[in-house]
């Protein structure tokens, strides 16, 4: 899978998604446990069981963990850790687990099925992200139209680093939507110019302090609109 060709039009490398997979190879352990009657599953509970395939919350524990056994032991009045090892025995067998994962431990807890991804698995995995074009990622199914609103400053002062700040965050945010396949709407809207416009001529035909615009004349500009609307709140 290499990405070096110069062939962009070609279809994205769709690299492996560890817990997808898993969540695949659960389900085909408990369609096993349900046949073999130590459990009885229904077939549209299969879905909801697997995804209870989740990253650990400490990496001590391996990568991924699984809590289905639990939920299962208590509706057929068994010991949470026994149903987590029929499970554990029968996801051994399915075709493909000992290539991406380790074998499992023994359950930790009440049940818990720890998971770690084999290090050659990971490895290539790593591999085929440096050379895809999408580093792995896979545009999305249905693409939603997304509007992101900059800074959108006053453009009758100065524009400070806050600004800057949610101009970049925006832009990151339109690039990363774009790359997912998004149709991404950025917009900055720059407000009644004319109103703020309309307020610094009135300022500067009035207020201003000709020592002041020539030291520093955005500066003066500022003052001549803070002022204005100073004036004009105190007089609405």
């Amino acid at each position: 899978m290499s990405g070096t060709d110069g062939d962009s039009n070609r279809a994205p490398v769709c690299l492996p998604s560890f817990r997808s997979d898993l969540r695949r190879l659960f389900r085909s352990a408990l369609e096993r446990l349900s046949a073999d009657g130590v459990v009885s599953i229904k077939p549209e509970e299969l879905a909801g069981l697997a995804a209870e395939v989740r990253k650990t919350a400490d990496a001590k524990f391996g990568d991924y963990s699984a809590t289905m056994a639990m939920a299962l032991a208590k509706r057929a009045g068994l010991q949470p850790r026994a149903v987590a090892m029929e499970i554990i025995a029968r996801i051994e067998s399915v075709p493909g687990f000992l290539e991406r994962f380790e074998k499992p431990n023994e359950p930790v807890g009440p049940g818990f099925i720890n998971i770690c991804v084999r290090d050659d698995a990971l490895a290539c995995a790593i591999v085929a992200a440096v050379h895809d074009p999408r580093v792995g990622v896979v545009p999305v199914e249905r693409p939603e139209t997304i509007v992101i609103d900059y800074s959108s400053p006053n453009v009758a002062k100065p524009m400070h680093v806050g600004h800057i700040r949610s101009t970049v965050i925006g832009d990151s945010l339109a690039k990363i939507l774009r790359f997912r396949g998004h149709n991404t709407i950025t917009d900055n809207h720059l407000g009644d110019w004319g109103t703020q416009f309309g307020m610094i001529v009135w300022g500067w035909k009035h207020l201003r302090q000709e020592d002041h615009f020539t030291a520093d004349p955005t500066a003066e500009l500022s003052r001549l609109y803070r002022l204005v609307r100073k004036l004009i709140d105190a007089k609405p």
